[in-house]
């Protein structure tokens, strides 16, 4: 155990997780309980599970009074329902109540993120009113550098940095240190609004307040870091056309990835026999120009390639804030004249491999118009689906390539063949 000193908290978490079963719990009960707890909550939930289920009743309501109560609260929402009650009972009055209040918000909310753990000061005070308070009552803050600013009421003032507080006079009162500009979320906003705000104001923690203005508790840049690779990871996931897995891809079972893919999948055979359909009614045409089969998997990639990098490049924007559902005219707009480039210069390398491999005028002619017409389509296509599915309040991120490539299969099709008929006769 001696060894383990110089280890940071995560470090022990990974060497529990890959020590031979047994052996885990009793390093984990060698730890001082304080430390115990603080590995535990870097534990997957199923491992915390596991955990949990070779922990006497006393081991684990100790175990459960350590963590901290946004880590309480995420390991609770995590496990099987039964398994949460269980621990619910093991609580302590004041932490089940804290629990229940945590649990109470929405899920993805900012509520079921924060902890109530901070220190909070009157504006009304002096400083040295305050430094005793802190002295007193922040050994279990959180953070320790940011001072919440209230009212009477509860109701969020405004912020103090622990250092200007310790530079000040002790007779200076709180209140004329203030410039009431701080920025505060709603405990039943979307974390994701969180992740932004943080990025966006560049802080360390952002003060979350309830329906009325009073301060309930903070979210901290470590939970939000979690929120935002949760949430990339799950954007990158459905961008693939799958359902997002709920668990590390590790400890996923065959099974639980064969449904969260095959249904998209089954979706995206069905646009593909569209597709089918299309060239089966241009068959007795294919056979008199038969060259036009040549040329058909190259003019249909590039419609869906452009339409896909479209549509990634308006669904990152989007996620990120940096386009709002209001500027869809403005980015269609500069996406209609990128399509008019890229099918142009697309077209001309298209034209020319259809003179060399077709050895006939007309197909090079068919090939560069269809193509300069496909990428345009596609890329107009590509850029509106994310903003259209955004209106309909469903994740942009579903405006996966596969189902923007599977679309742009069936347009593409219908494109080039109208070409052929309207140039080849």
């Amino acid at each position: 155990m001696a060894a383990l000193e110089s280890w940071a908290n995560p470090e022990i978490a990974d060497l529990l997780a890959n020590l031979e079963k047994g052996k885990e719990m009793l390093v984990h009960r060698a730890l001082p309980r304080r430390q115990a707890a603080d590995v535990f909550s870097y534990l997957d939930p199923e491992a915390q599970d596991t955990f949990l289920k070779a922990l006497t009743d006393a081991d684990t309501r100790s175990l459960l009074a350590n963590l901290s109560p946004d880590d309480r609260t995420a390991m609770l929402q995590e496990l099987p329902a039964q398994v949460t009650r269980r621990l619910m009972q093991l609580l302590g009055p004041e932490d089940l109540a804290e629990s229940r209040q945590l649990l109470g918000y929405p899920e993805e909310s900012v509520g079921r993120l924060m902890t109530p753990d901070y220190i909070r000061i009157r504006a009304e005070w002096t400083v040295a009113i305050a430094l005793e308070h802190i002295r007193k009552y922040g050994r279990d803050s959180e953070i320790f550098n940011i001072l919440y600013v209230t009212d009477g009421k509860g109701k969020l003032v405004d912020i103090v940095r622990m250092r200007r507080l310790i530079m000040a006079p002790v007779e200076t009162v709180i209140g004329d240190m203030l410039n009431y500009n701080c920025v505060s979320i709603s405990a039943f906003e979307d974390r994701e609004v969180a992740v932004e705000m943080i990025q966006r104001y560049d802080v360390s923690a952002l003060p979350v307040v309830d329906s009325d203005g009073v301060i309930v508790g903070i979210v901290t840049v470590d939970d939000i870091m979690d929120v935002a690779e949760e949430e990339t990871t799950e954007d990158i996931q459905k961008s693939v056309a799958m359902a997002p897995l709920e668990t590390k891809y590790s400890l996923a079972d065959p099974f639980l990835l064969f449904r969260k893919r095959i249904v998209w999948l089954l979706v995206l055979i069905f646009v593909n026999l569209i597709s089918a359909g299309v060239i089966a009614s241009y068959e007795a045409y294919i056979m008199e120009f038969i060259t036009l089969a040549l040329f058909m998997p190259l003019v249909i990639a590039g419609g869906g390639n452009s339409g896909a990098q479209s549509s990634t490049l308006m669904v990152r924007a989007i996620a990120t804030g940096d386009l709002e559902l209001e500027d869809w005219l403005k980015a269609t707009g500069k996406e209609v004249l990128v399509g008019l480039l890229l099918g142009v210069a697309m077209a001309f390398m298209a034209g020319f491999v259809g003179q060399m491999y077709g050895g006939n005028t007309k197909i090079a002619v068919v090939v560069a118009i269809s193509m300069t017409l496909i990428v345009f389509v596609a890329n107009i296509f590509g850029a509106l689906l994310p903003f259209a599915l955004s209106r309909l309040r469903v994740d942009p991120a579903a405006a996966s390539t596969p189902l923007v490539t599977s679309v742009m299969d069936v347009l593409g099709l219908i494109i080039y063949f109208g070409v052929a008929v309207l140039v080849l006769g």
